[in-house]
């Protein structure tokens, strides 16, 4: 009798395309992309050497279905590879306890691969897997899935790596008061960036998040030219510390005028007598000609909790979050930025710089560049990245070239 060996990745597309041809309402999607980057610091480093450099390809495939009755279902299953390029062309990609990667934190994995694609187990990952269910005006979503930070902004999925991270979460959006969406939910883990396959505790700088956070988010428009959101979190700690609670408010201003104001702060509250992490935010965006400008402004004392992504311990919530800086800007930290946005050829070119003093952790008086041209070629999306980074605890500036390139299908 010949015996068939398949892998994971083979099983779950079978599933997928199984669920499809089953007398359910499915739609099949996914996303195929190319990312690269190189870092140059001083040293022996520089651009496009093989320890300087990471790379990924990666396919990713989406189903969503109708099951009747008010009930949905959400399937996403993500493979990644490095195509053999750390034999010759780019680093070697060894994790370190925690999941995240030795060399520069862009590459990503399923089931810890270090690069390796002989079989398709060790770089495939079920990133999301949920079920929905529609009660009124109040829809329930039970599983793995995606958290926008518009409605969780402490607790969301970045897309600036390969893929976004995802969470074990139960959510529920209630729109039955006039102009205001309620959402709560319970969250659990986090795959965080470094492997996709793998889900562990949400974490703070401070301790993990061993017993998952509860969230509350109230989004109202009543008054259509300012919108607010609120949101409050419960999030239960380990390593001694007992709890923390977080409350993050932000407001959107149109009044008509040449420019736009957006408003936000929040604070973040351990117990143990520990330091409440504070912080405010504002910005101004309006238009010259052509040229979109943003200009933003946030600060952050020195409590105990950086104000970062429990999901990934990476970004921040703040309007002045750019490509790089959230390490100095998310604790101890004033910060400035410029931004110039404007349509060049097939894309939009944008440019902006951050000024941030801080006597926090390794960056002081930090300053950050970031070029950016975001375009459509060869029926893709584009990005080419040039970011430039310095502060006064940095020996020689980072400089980070980027390029991905995504297909939509």
């Amino acid at each position: 009798m010949k015996i068939t060996n398949l892998s994971l990745a083979a099983i779950a597309v079978i599933g997928m395309m199984s669920v499809a041809s089953a007398d359910v309402d499915m739609k099949i999607g996914g996303q195929a992309v190319v990312y690269y980057q190189t870092v140059e610091n001083g040293g022996d480093s520089d651009y496009f050497d093989k320890g300087s450099s990471t790379a990924n390809s990666g396919l990713q495939l989406n189903a969503n279905g109708d099951l009747g009755n008010g009930f949905g279902l959400g399937l996403q299953g993500t493979a990644l590879s490095t195509w053999g390029l750390e034999n010759n062309l780019v680093g070697d990609y060894d994790t370190k306890a925690d999941g995240s990667f030795n060399n520069p934190g862009v590459m990503q994995s399923g089931l810890r691969n270090n690069g390796d694609t002989a079989n398709a187990s060790d770089y495939f990952a079920i990133t999301k897997a949920y079920l929905t269910k529609k009660l009124g005006k109040t829809t329930l979503k039970m599983g793995r899935q995606e958290l926008p930070k518009s409605l969780s902004p402490l607790a969301f999925s970045e897309g600036w790596n390969v893929y976004k991270n995802t969470f074990d979460a139960v959510v529920a959006i209630n729109s039955d008061i006039p102009d205001t969406t309620v959402v709560g939910a319970y969250v659990s883990r986090s795959n965080k960036h470094g492997d996709l396959g793998t889900f562990n505790n949400l974490t703070t700088n401070a301790a993990p998040v061993n017993k998952g956070a509860y969230m509350i988010t109230v989004a109202n428009k009543s008054i259509k030219q300012a919108p607010v959101t609120l949101t409050y979190y419960d999030l239960e700690l380990s390593g001694g510390l007992e709890a923390a609670s977080a409350i993050w408010g932000d407001v959107q201003v149109d009044a008509g005028l040449p420019v736009k104001f957006g408003l936000q702060g929040g604070s973040i509250m351990p117990e143990n007598n520990l330091d409440d992490t504070k912080a405010v935010g504002a910005k101004v965006t309006g238009k010259a000609g052509p040229v979109a400008l943003k200009l933003a402004y946030s600060k952050v004392n020195n409590g105990t909790v950086s104000l970062q992504n429990v999901g990934t311990g990476v970004k921040t919530p703040l309007y002045t979050q750019m490509v790089a800086n959230q390490g100095a800007i998310s604790r101890n930290a004033d910060t400035v930025v410029l931004q110039a946005k404007t349509p060049v050829g097939p894309g939009t070119l944008i440019a902006q710089y951050d000024m941030t003093q801080t006597s926090s952790g390794p960056d002081n008086d930090f300053s950050e560049l970031d070029v950016l041209y975001k375009f459509k070629a060869l029926g893709t999306t584009m990005l080419a990245a040039y970011v430039t980074k310095d502060s006064d605890a940095m020996k020689d500036p980072v400089n980070i070239v980027r390029f991905w390139t995504r297909y939509n299908f």
